[in-house]
């Protein structure tokens, strides 16, 4: 697992930067119903997204949380006095006071599926009659673009899914909440060679790989037998779910 306190300072760097950032912002923002005028972003990170949420539409309040405080450093520099340090699966506000929650990159990382049910649980608690809940789903599918990289990583040990798009609806709808519509969007800049695949596992980004093990240094390997070291493969594609508390 990547350490978010060291991972703040080039995460935004190593995740396609604004492009990226931009695309996201553009997908929630579809969801998010006109007029709305409070919307959390939950597991906000460093802001990247969160600050293009809160410029687009003029009388729009954001308020961005986020568990890591180095994460939360950068974020509240994007958004002054709009940042919490808080747990999504415990949040710090009363019910029903936003008028759209989301939480971008987020399930995925949750430790159990008790942990991803509490998530949507409160996302949906603190959203008022009407509103909406925005969230991806299957990222780690998404990062499977069929590449010769796609083709070496297949053969690792499988990790938990907690953010597959039929478990997310169910915690959905057991919170109260009806499918509200979907979209996709690009992953700008993140595209995989194999150089980069190989610091990512040394980092810890292959939750099966420890990266210390020689099970990484085998994966190492076949990642450097591959041609075109240093050439992107295409970049995935996110995908996103939309719910409604009626």
């Amino acid at each position: 697992m990547l350490d978010y306190e060291k991972e703040a300072e080039r995460y935004d760097a190593a995740r396609g930067g604004e492009p990226r950032a931009a695309a996201a912002a553009e997908a929630v923002l579809g969801f998010v119903p006109p007029g709305a005028r409070g919307l959390l972003d939950a597991a906000c990170g460093t802001g990247i997204v969160t600050r293009r949420l809160a410029a687009a539409r003029d009388g729009l309040r954001v308020t961005g949380v986020d568990l890591t405080d180095a994460m939360i450093r950068r974020a509240a520099a994007r958004l002054p006095g709009a940042v919490v340090r808080a747990d999504a699966r415990r949040l710090p506000f009363g019910d029903g006071g936003f008028d759209a929650v989301t939480s971008v990159w987020l399930l995925h990382l949750t430790a159990t599926e008790e942990d991803a049910r509490a998530v949507v649980g409160e996302c949906a608690r603190v959203l008022r009659p009407g509103g909406v809940y925005v969230t991806t789903v299957d990222k780690g599918a998404s990062h499977n673009v069929g590449s010769d990289i796609d083709a070496v990583l297949a053969a690792r040990p499988p990790s938990p899914v907690r953010d597959a798009a039929g478990a997310v609806e169910a915690y959905a709808r057991a919170a109260g909440l009806v499918p509200a519509g979907r979209a996709r969007f690009t992953g700008h800049g993140q595209g995989r060679s194999p150089r980069r695949t190989i610091e990512d596992l040394r980092r810890g980004w292959f939750m099966t790989l420890p990266p210390d093990s020689p099970l990484a240094d085998e994966f190492a390997a076949r990642l450097a037998a591959l041609p075109d070291q240093d050439r992107p493969r295409p970049d995935p594609a996110f995908t996103l779910r939309a719910f409604r508390k009626p």
